[in-house]
């Protein structure tokens, strides 16, 4: 019987599946296949890029017994990496002789477009212990006694998957720590639907383990709402940061994978930090200090605007995130040694809410310049409009305030990528600054776009045609709203291109030309002199004279 895993991608609250990451849902799936032991099943993975673009693949799912479709970017945003699945798509995949679709992509279907898609048998998020039944059925096998979903031996047994993988060894694991928002119930979050359960720390260890064993390099402990409340007590309401308990499991990592090269989280509520101050620093202190540079913690504040969180039951007030951000800020700033800051936070704005008006954009944008006049660094600032889902609060009230609003968002949106931006982006990377392991991931014309493996990477325009996967340092040259310029450094002078060289400050066509002319050099000494220039203080910052 042959299986496929399409891994469509996911983008939710709590994780990212979307190239270079991998979601932890193929490596259950792939291990509640591996779990059926007495079943003849031939398992294959494939992405939604691979299925786009080989015909011979496409054409050899026809002849799968069974497809499940892996689906459902529901937090949407702009993708270097690869193109989620849409619903538009879903007619034009399901091609197996059965098409099982799972994923928060579920969450999306109105009754209407489930009864237009008869190919598909859709099982509602969450998904994996009915998955699972369904699975045992499709394969006439039964579980042994004790032996029922779970999750945590999944990951276990489906961990190699990421080795079919199409960016393997440069993928990031989403790691999952716990599911369910244990501070609020916003009324657009897909968290709701979320069953509240917390991994043990020993089964997160193994599959890191695991994974490690495997070849994986790039971590993300990402699914997970709060990341400073991990292994904390479920029976309390306001869940209370272990700042001993985190600190152990971060050694526990370093044991069993002493050669990781990321390791990253992605969420972290500001209001914890605001009511367990003393235990969110500790904690903070741990991530700063066992973490590699360039985290990002992701803060879910939606909304300035004091009636929209009201209206909307968000998490958090602007207070509690400038006190969060400035304590995030004061640990975490200082650059590692790929050239980043070790830890800073990111801002989330989700526009079209209840009770928002006009004076939401302003307070919003007042609230970003306030951080840029008391110099808090945010890495990312994050700005879309809301996704309304069935059976979320926000449902009944809909679409009104996104179509109200509309011009207010695109006129925030702009102001924010050409006010704040490109000036948070001056003081986290000040010219000059080299940043390191940038994988090189597309050209266009004379510029490689790269990006270092982590949480929200810049992207940087590298000068010159690199390939695919080559690592390249770079030293930053130029700024744009959400992205930077470099050069290769150090440069090789006597290799490098016309062009690349004339992007050196200072140097320009004219000089470019007369360095190429006199090549090979030893020295910029012996440069200087070829060629008549005086500039080696222009030069010796950015260049290599080795051949």
């Amino acid at each position: 019987m042959k299986i496929a895993i399409l891994d469509g991608y996911v983008d939710e609250p709590s994780c990212l599946g979307v190239p270079p990451y991998i979601a932890p849902y193929p490596r259950y799936i792939w291990g509640m296949l591996r779990a059926i032991k007495d079943a003849d099943l031939s398992c294959t993975y494939l992405t939604i890029d691979q299925f786009r673009t080989d015909a011979q693949l496409r054409a050899k799912l026809k002849s799968f017994n069974f497809m499940v479709i892996i689906a459902g970017a529901v937090v949407p945003g702009k993708y270097l990496g690869g193109v989620p699945l849409t619903k538009k798509e879903l007619p034009q995949v399901a091609i197996a002789n059965h098409n099982i679709l799972v994923g928060p992509i579920t969450l999306e279907l109105s009754k209407e477009e489930r009864e237009r898609l008869p190919m598909l048998e859709i099982i509602d998020y969450p998904f994996e212990e009915r998955l699972y039944e369904r699975m045992l059925w499709i394969a006439h096998a039964t579980t042994s006694k004790g032996e029922g979903a779970d999750l945590n031996r999944f990951a276990l047994l489906g961990a190699e998957v990421v080795r079919k993988h199409p960016d393997f060894p440069y993928v990031i694991c989403e790691m999952e720590t716990y599911r369910g928002c244990y501070w609020s119930r916003c009324s657009f979050c897909i968290e709701r639907f979320q069953h509240k359960w917390m991994r043990p720390p020993e089964c997160v260890l193994a599959e890191f383990e695991r994974l490690y064993s495997l070849g994986v390099r790039h971590f993300r402990l990402g699914k997970q709402s709060d990341f400073l409340t991990y292994m904390s007590d479920l029976s309390n309401p306001n869940p209370k940061p272990e700042p001993e308990r985190m600190r152990n499991f971060h050694i526990a990592i370093w044991r069993l994978c002493p050669g990781i090269k990321t390791l990253h989280l992605d969420n972290i509520n500001p209001r914890t930090i605001v009511m367990y101050p003393e235990e969110s620093r500790e904690v903070l202190k741990t991530i700063v200090e066992f973490q590699t540079a360039g985290n990002v913690a992701a803060f879910g504040m939606e909304s300035v605007d004091e009636k929209v969180v009201k209206a909307n039951n968000l998490a958090v007030y602007p207070d509690e995130v400038l006190f969060a951000t400035s304590m995030m800020n004061t640990l975490g700033r200082a650059r590692g040694t790929n050239g980043m800051p070790v830890l800073l936070p990111g801002l989330n704005f989700v526009f079209g809410l209840k009770g928002e008006t006009k004076k939401t954009f302003e307070l919003n944008y007042e609230f970003l310049l306030s951080l840029l006049r008391q110099d808090l660094l945010i890495r990312r600032i994050n700005i879309r409009q809301v996704k309304i889902l069935p059976h979320t609060p926000i449902a009944e009230f809909g679409y009104r305030n996104v179509k109200r609003h509309k011009r207010h968002f695109k006129l925030f949106k702009r102001k924010v990528r050409e006010n704040i931006d490109r000036e948070m982006l001056k003081r986290i990377i000040p010219f000059g600054t080299v940043l390191r392991d940038l994988r090189c991931e597309s050209q266009a014309g004379k510029i490689t776009f790269a990006r270092q493996l982590g949480s929200y990477p810049i992207l940087v325009g590298v000068v010159g045609q690199y390939k695919r996967n080559e690592f390249v340092d770079a030293k930053v040259i130029d700024y744009g709203m959400r992205s930077i310029t470099a050069i290769e450094y150090p440069l090789p002078i006597n290799a490098a291109k016309m062009y690349q060289i004339e992007a050196i400050p200072g140097i320009g066509a004219r000089n470019a030309a007369r360095i190429i002319k006199s090549r090979p050099y030893s020295s910029i000494e012996e440069l200087n002199s070829a060629t008549g220039l005086h500039l080696s203080d222009k030069l010796r910052d950015f260049i290599s004279v080795s051949s």
